[in-house]
């Protein structure tokens, strides 16, 4: 498939953002049961800030990949059959949440309604709103993947790994900022965060390769004899019967050598998986306030070049038959 910049900063954008929604919530939890200390209100109120900012990038950057952008709201009329839809839904519900979750923190409203076993856990606003947030972060990485997940003729892409894959490297990314604005700031929380965005990683690096894997050794369904309805064994493609370029050549292929491919793969691998978990290891001991930053950033770019991966992979089986031009 042809992989166009616009969805790649998309998901990467959005998983961020969910995941450092996420990894907020987890260390409000964690706090309010005494296992961490408490933050202020401003650190989960600039937190809910940049989560929003990502996800407000990565809904921009999705504008550039509509033919007619202000018909984009016709995008959430399918909900019922369509997971594009249902991610145009939660995505909003998800934003709402985290701006409320910020602005509470930010006002104060944080007095408990209740406390849940003898004093171990207050529940006050922010702790609803968190709770609805997670579930939405869950949904929305789960409308995400399924998007491409559900299509059943891209063997490379309809895999659980799929889904596995955005929602574990999101909350990888996710957790990896929290340390990277812990550190900007100062508070003790690096390491805490620092070793989430580690577990995560790994799990991530694990479901990574085995969909690497999987799609290495994957029996095509579709060849060029069932693509053109005959049955003889050898078959050659010399022309697609028309000298020029077309929309099914454009869009449904990445026109990129084998070699690039295999860069890439090198590259985010290399960048996703063992560079930024040096940069935070190393953090922890020279108590670097810049290599967890660096770590993110790292990160960052190598998921740019997986999900940018992740669709050159996918081959569409119309390219059976438009793979030449005379």
């Amino acid at each position: 498939m042809h992989p166009a910049f616009s969805v790649v900063f998309l998901t990467t954008l959005i998983g961020a953002g969910q995941g450092l929604f996420l990894s907020l919530f987890t260390g409000q939890l964690y706090a309010s049961i005494r296992l961490i200390k408490a933050q202020g209100a401003t650190f989960y109120a600039v937190g809910s800030a940049l989560s929003l900012l990502l996800l407000i990038a990565g809904l921009g950057a999705s504008f550039f990949h509509l033919g007619r952008p202000e018909r984009a709201w016709r995008a959430a009329s399918k909900w019922k059959t369509s997971w594009l839809s249902r991610e145009v839904i939660v995505l909003p519900v998800m934003m709402a949440l985290i701006f409320c979750y910020g602005l509470f923190h930010l006002l104060g409203w944080t007095q408990p309604w209740i406390v849940v076993g003898d004093g171990a856990l207050p529940i006050d606003a922010t702790m609803v709103l968190g709770f609805a947030g997670v579930i939405a972060a869950f949904a929305l990485y789960v409308c995400t993947g399924m998007i491409y997940a559900s299509v059943k003729f891209l063997q490379e892409w309809h895999s659980p790994y799929t889904i596995a894959n955005f929602t574990l490297l999101g909350m990888a990314s996710g957790f990896m900022l929290a340390a990277a604005f812990s550190a900007y700031l100062g508070n003790h929380l690096v390491g805490f965060y620092g070793t989430w965005a580690v577990i995560f990683t790994l799990l991530g690096l694990a479901t990574r390769l085995a969909s690497l894997a999987r799609n290495g050794t994957l029996k095509r369904k579709s060849t060029l004899q069932t693509a053109i309805g005959v049955r003889h064994r050898k078959i050659v493609q010399r022309s697609q019967g028309f000298t020029a370029g077309s929309f099914n050549t454009r869009e449904f292929f990445h026109h990129q050598s084998p070699e690039l491919l295999r860069l890439v793969r090198i590259g985010f691998l290399v960048l996703v998986f063992p560079v930024p978990l040096c940069l935070i290891a190393t953090s922890y001991v020279l108590q670097s306030p810049t290599l967890p930053i660096a770590a993110f950033l790292t990160q960052y770019l190598g998921l740019v070049a997986e999900r940018w991966y992740f669709f050159a992979e996918a081959q569409h089986p119309q390219n059976l038959y438009y793979q030449s031009v005379a």
